[in-house]
């Protein structure tokens, strides 16, 4: 395992302090006013598209017994199934009678939201949708923060779960100055994926190949598997949306075999 440029071991910030004449202030308080206009559009844009009947955090449970917490206090819905360590980014799509469809970066249907605040919960084992019911509050689903040491503990750990699953070592290797949250999310998701690829008699023959995993920031997000290696690139900038799912990643090694 290596780890290349340890999140959070060393960032600068440059702290700059000049006399701004009159008309700077007057141009930079525009713009501000301007900035929290826009922000404040953006922010009744999404009310309208997810019902105001519904909390910014909540964890709701549908009929079909599978519970989930849903953290809508940011720009993008996040969305979190009982015992599972991955938070889904949903994107809006307006469907009929101002209803709106919530999807995944795959382009897998996941919630259905009424005008009135109805959900529908879409999965695999109920793919014809499942009424969904407020439980009681949620917790937020924000990525956490850690330390170098606690960084390089995780990468270890991670490294191990997954070469324990293949029976071989995989290497993990992970670099990036911006945001150590989202790579220490896209992390745990991407292992997560494989040790159940390798735990699945159809997705075990994809990881033949698999000798690392290797996780960058960028300014696309993306997860790409070729010559043995899985890249996957976040986007920092897009905060909890800037890194691929587990659909997306699965979908990298079966696109690769579909290339070869």
């Amino acid at each position: 395992m290596r780890a290349v440029a340890p999140l959070a071991a060393a960032t600068a910030f440059a702290v700059a302090g000049a006399a701004l004449s009159q008309f700077v202030m007057i141009d930079t308080a525009a713009a501000q006013t301007s900035g929290n206009a826009q922000a404040q559009q953006s922010r009744s844009l999404r009310d309208r598209l997810f019902s105001r009947n519904l909390p910014a955090q909540g964890r709701y449970v549908a009929e079909s017994g599978q519970g989930f917490v849903l953290d809508r206090s940011e720009s993008t819905p996040l969305l979190r199934f009982d015992r599972s360590v991955e938070t889904w980014a949903l994107r809006p799509t307006p469907a009929p009678r101002g209803d709106v469809l919530y999807r995944n970066d795959a382009g897998e249907l996941v919630l259905r939201v009424t005008a009135d605040g109805g959900m529908t919960l879409y999965t695999k084992r109920v793919p014809a949708g499942s009424p969904v019911t407020l439980a009681g509050p949620g917790e937020s689903l924000t990525p956490p923060t850690l330390g170098p040491v606690q960084l390089f503990n995780l990468m270890a750990r991670r490294s191990a779960l997954v070469s324990a699953a293949l029976g071989r070592l995989v290497e993990i290797n992970l670099s990036g100055e911006k945001s150590e949250a989202l790579s220490v999310d896209a992390l745990i998701v991407t292992t997560d994926a494989v040790v159940r690829m390798a735990r699945s008699a159809t997705a075990r023959g994809y990881l033949v190949r698999l000798r690392s995993i290797t996780i960058v920031e960028g300014d696309r997000v993306s997860a790409t598997y070729a010559r043995g290696d899985l890249r996957i690139v976040v986007d920092p900038d897009r905060g909890p949306a800037g890194r691929p799912s587990s659909a997306r990643i699965i979908n990298a090694f079966a696109d690769e075999q579909t290339n070869r």
